[in-house]
């Protein structure tokens, strides 16, 4: 299949879900069938074998030594997840009746946020909702807007953009917060930014996986974000704070903030997922899902392993013990 066909079909790149799945024709069903099904799909599709250096063919000898023509689908279920977690990838997961497998890509790094913290201390009790977004001012004086978002699941409009940005327009700059969001639909990423460019910007470039080789791709297919003339126009600072926990979705907004002149990044490198999820159905009915496409920066870097911040804050135990935030506190220094 083309990859104008493949985006025209399912919006690719602009318009994906986290969980999204397209499923295959299914094949004979035993434990073995199974294995080599799901070893093969993986091997002919995952986008991210060079990336991370991963030699698959070792990793089937390690695992098919483990699968037993009698073995129970708990058994086959645990070799399966295991084999599918050397890909350290959170758009990975096979899915059975009694269980889901995971990578936690949060956890490789800390939990840079203290959400309790953020609501006593930042947003207080007379934060506004507008949308899926909540917000107030922050700082001594009173002169910083924070915006928190927690999930780019949730539904966005350019009125609610264009409310925030109006109605802080008298702020010094304005805090975007999505540390621990973990995506949702990438469709958010333009109806935000579409409000906040000045000129029409290339954000970032997507290749999607062509053939069983390693560097087997189509592409690119380049995402901009294109000004909205009604926009309200906020030439202001903002920074966008990020950490382990932003993926997918929102790992798509860190990397596309890059290339924003007024943005800057804050926190810790997030937990990337910048690859499409696609999955398929094995021959015991179980599914899967893994990234099937890369996404580069303009300048050609891949940030699969998460998009770095242009200045580095790690929140301490200490901090949240003491109602401070330092990552707030930093962008608020950056933005006065």
């Amino acid at each position: 299949m083309k990859f104008s066909t493949i985006l025209s079909c399912t919006a690719l790149l602009l318009l994906f879900s986290c969980e999204t799945l397209i499923f295959e024709q299914e094949v004979a069903d035993n434990p073995r069938e199974n294995f080599e099904y799901l070893w093969q799909q993986c091997n002919d599709k995952y986008s991210f074998f060079a990336y991370k250096n991963i030699d698959w063919s070792a990793i089937r000898s390690k695992y098919e030594p483990q699968i037993k023509d009698k073995m129970t689908s708990e058994e086959l279920f645990k070799v399966l997840f295991s084999m599918l977690n050397e890909l350290k990838d959170g758009h990975v997961n096979l899915i059975s009746p009694f269980r889901q497998s995971r990578f936690d890509f949060d956890l490789l790094g800390p939990e840079n946020i203290d959400v309790r913290v953020v609501r006593e201390h930042y947003l207080k009790s007379d934060y506004i909702i507008t949308g899926p977004f909540e917000h107030n001012v922050v700082g001594s004086d009173k002169k910083v807007a924070y915006v928190r978002y927690e999930s780019f699941s949730g539904t966005v409009s350019p009125a609610h953009v264009n409310y925030i940005l109006s109605y802080y327009r008298n702020m010094s700059g304005l805090i975007f917060d999505i540390r621990q969001n973990g995506g949702g639909s990438a469709a958010n990423v333009f109806k935000i930014l579409n409000q906040i460019v000045s000129k029409k910007t290339l954000l970032y470039n997507s290749y999607l996986k062509s053939g069983p080789g390693p560097e087997d791709f189509e592409g690119p297919q380049a995402a901009f974000a294109d000004p909205n003339e009604e926009r309200f126009k906020f030439n202001k600072k903002i920074a966008v704070l990020i950490d382990r926990g932003t993926f997918s979705a929102a790992s798509f907004f860190a990397l596309a903030a890059r290339e924003v002149d007024n943005i800057v990044l804050i926190g810790d490198r997030t937990g990337g997922g910048l690859g499409i999820p696609n999955g398929g159905q094995l021959p015991n009915g179980w599914t899967y899902r893994f990234s099937i496409s890369r996404t580069l920066s303009p300048a050609g870097e891949n940030f699969e392993n998460g998009v770095p911040p242009d200045i580095q804050v790690v929140l301490t135990k200490a901090d949240r013990d003491r109602g401070v935030d330092t990552v707030i506190e930093r962008a608020i220094q950056e933005l006065k």
